[in-house]
């Protein structure tokens, strides 16, 4: 077997998936329904007959800089916006805290409560869980956690299940996670460089990096052959990483037209600031749908409804037309961006001691 090396740093590549954990994936099971894929959300298990539960599993990712609410709040956001993509509400989640030993009491119960109040909010039950401090440990990864969605058999979506001629269509723009961080982390920096007014709003970013509300309300005009196909959240490596997986989960073509990606100003500021590329910083609260041609407008008045800005972006070819990406008039190859920018970025910051 050809020797594959892990990435620099973030999520690994799909030949080192494919070359050491695809293999070895314990004992195979027919109600297992959708397995580990690289660039796919969620598992999916046969509950029984006509039921299915949708699994995933992240990082629990607290960082106190942000404050406890705000932390805890993208914590769980993160954490549910995968299995939501499912297009099935978060039922159950299961929480791992390996905590630091500096975190006290009061500190914790402040992250808790928002835990508790987001899954009540969504209709999500804690089933079981473990919490401790230990030593070496530290922010911001804390831990796991899983969560769980239920729903019917005929009704669940993956990346898989993009087909020809959708159109491919994103919520809210490009780098919403990269600037809502930066601008939560680097507050000082910012305003410094770039003024109140873009900081202001490059700031109210944060409670956008979430993509629960947006696929809750996508599914609402159907799914499958009847509305949206796929949904896949835009984390590492960005919009154009998140369509590249989407394309090639399903095995399928697509051209995306660069130019209709939304990039609003404060991230592009705060972007050339800090030296990363929009297009393909690591962007939770974007949203990748693709859905039925016949659909679209519905799709994109639904999203406005629940008050989500949306815009299309592509469409999804046979694979034998290719991968593209159209800029300025210029067709190229669509490849995978492979290493998002942000952590390279944000490593350089925190170096440099910018507050």
């Amino acid at each position: 077997m050809k020797k594959v090396e892990f990435p620099a740093i973030g999520k690994i590549s799909p030949e080192f998936f494919d070359s050491y954990i695809y293999p070895r994936l314990g004992v195979k099971r027919s109600d297992v329904m959708v397995g580990p894929q690289h660039g796919v959300d969620i598992g999916v298990v046969k509950v029984f007959d006509g039921k299915v539960m949708a699994v995933t599993t992240d990082p629990i990712y607290i960082v106190p800089q942000y404050g406890w609410e705000k932390a805890a709040w993208f914590a769980w956001h993160i954490l549910a916006s995968d299995v939501t993509t499912s297009g099935f509400p978060p039922a159950f989640a299961v929480f791992d805290f390996n905590l630091p030993m500096s975190i006290t009491e009061d500190e914790f119960e402040k992250v808790w409560e928002v835990m508790h109040r987001e899954s009540e909010k969504y209709g999500t039950s804690v089933i079981a869980g473990h919490t401790a401090r230990y030593t070496g440990t530290d922010y911001p990864m804390v831990g796991g956690a899983t969560f769980m969605s239920v729903g019917a058999e005929d009704k669940y979506l993956t990346p898989n299940m993009a087909k020809e001629g959708d159109a491919v269509v994103i919520t809210k723009g490009a780098a919403i996670e990269a600037v809502g961080i930066f601008s939560n982390t680097f507050r000082n920096h910012i305003r410094e460089k770039l003024g109140e007014e873009t900081f202001s709003k490059a700031e109210n970013l944060f409670y956008k990096m979430s993509t629960v509300d947006d696929a809750l309300a996508a599914v609402k005009i159907g799914v499958r052959d009847s509305g949206v196909t796929a949904m896949h959240d835009a984390t590492e490596c960005g919009v154009i990483g998140g369509v590249y997986e989407i394309a090639q989960a399903s095995n399928n073509g697509i051209l995306i037209h660069k130019d209709k990606i939304p990039v609003s100003p404060e991230v592009k500021a705060v972007c050339e600031l800090f030296g990363m590329d929009p297009y393909i910083s690591i962007s939770e609260g974007t949203l990748v749908i693709t859905v039925r041609p016949n659909k679209v407008d519905e799709l994109t008045k639904v999203l406005s409804e629940a008050g989500i800005n949306s815009a299309v972006i592509g469409e999804i070819l046979p694979l034998q037309d290719g991968r593209w990406i159209l800029e300025n008039g210029d067709k190229k190859t669509l490849a995978h961006p492979r290493v998002d920018p942000f952590w390279q970025a944000i490593a350089k910051a925190f170096e440099m001691k910018l507050s």
